[in-house]
């Protein structure tokens, strides 16, 4: 690792992971913890080094999962598309996984001697692996951190959705319906597994237009990770990019504006993804019963 992201654990993640070891002593059963952060803002990386912090430091039986290995299959979202909407076709947005899953999965990590199946979902394919590949683990964990893009976000109003925020919407979402639907869903299932959360962690982008260039960023390296042959149908290109994040504006400028006030921890990024100040805007409050 370069040596200014370990400075970035040494100084903001151990304490962090300190400070959720110190919560789950205190109610001495499974701790749910949800991490909320725009495409390419690292939370993927800040909930595996949190996990193994937790197992490595302090001893703890910790696991995460992320809200993509839930997306719906493809058939399935084909069917919603054809039903409800085309631009359900496209992963990503609420009302695109399997949430009845998600908090079932959740449910059962918390549940003692259970062998429990974790889905996977290839994107590569832009569908869930078949049942028999899914990994296999025993619960109960002390710890489970599930992180997502959209984990946490709260509906909006019909005030908010009536006007289109970018050229997707006003030309493939005229007259909303894809929008009502996606904040339909918000209202719904999500709820029920925002609710499960025991804390909430945030990384905060500075604005919404940093996420294009992360997402390019992310893509790049994919590419970089690739052979030559495999590019073709795996990569998308720079205005692709820009019409897919069209699909997440919406709810990431919603998420920026009305999320940091409700977490419990807030990591406030620079435009290079660095931590540059951190807050508690709320105090956590966990007890020994759910």
């Amino acid at each position: 690792m370069p040596q200014s992201f370990l400075k970035t654990v040494d100084e903001w993640y151990v304490p962090l992971a300190e400070r959720l070891a110190k919560h789950y002593a205190v109610v001495g059963r499974t701790l749910l913890i949800g991490v909320n952060g725009s495409q390419g803002s690292g939370k993927s990386t800040l909930a595996a080094l949190l996990t193994q912090l937790l197992v490595n430091n302090f001893g703890l039986k910790a696991i995460v999962l992320s809200i993509d290995d839930f997306y719906l299959t493809r058939q399935s979202r084909l069917s919603l598309a054809k039903r409800v909407h085309p631009l359900l076709e496209t992963r990503g947005v609420p009302g695109t996984h399997d949430v009845s899953l998600m908090y079932e999965t959740l449910q059962q990590l918390t549940r003692e001697n259970r062998e429990v199946s974790i889905p996977r979902f290839d994107k590569a394919s832009d569908n869930r692996y078949p049942e028999s590949e899914w990994g296999k683990v025993s619960a109960p964990f002390d710890i489970v951190i599930v992180e997502g893009w959209c984990l946490g976000t709260p509906a909006q109003t019909d005030d908010e959705l009536h006007k289109p925020v970018n050229d997707l919407e006003a030309s493939e979402d005229p007259d909303g319906s894809w929008r009502r639907y996606v904040n339909q869903q918000i209202e719904g299932r999500y709820q029920d597994v925002n609710q499960m959360m025991d804390v909430w962690i945030m990384l905060q982008a500075p604005s919404y237009e940093c996420v294009y260039q992360w997402r390019l960023e992310q893509e790049q390296k994919l590419a970089a990770s690739l052979l030559q042959g495999e590019q073709e149908n795996r990569v998308m290109t720079a205005t692709q990019i820009k019409r897919f994040i069209q699909h997440y504006q919406r709810l990431t400028e919603h998420s920026l504006k009305r999320l940091p006030g409700r977490v419990h921890y807030l990591f406030s990024l620079d435009t290079d993804r660095r931590i540059v100040s951190s807050d508690e805007p709320r105090p956590v409050k966990v007890s020994p019963a759910r």
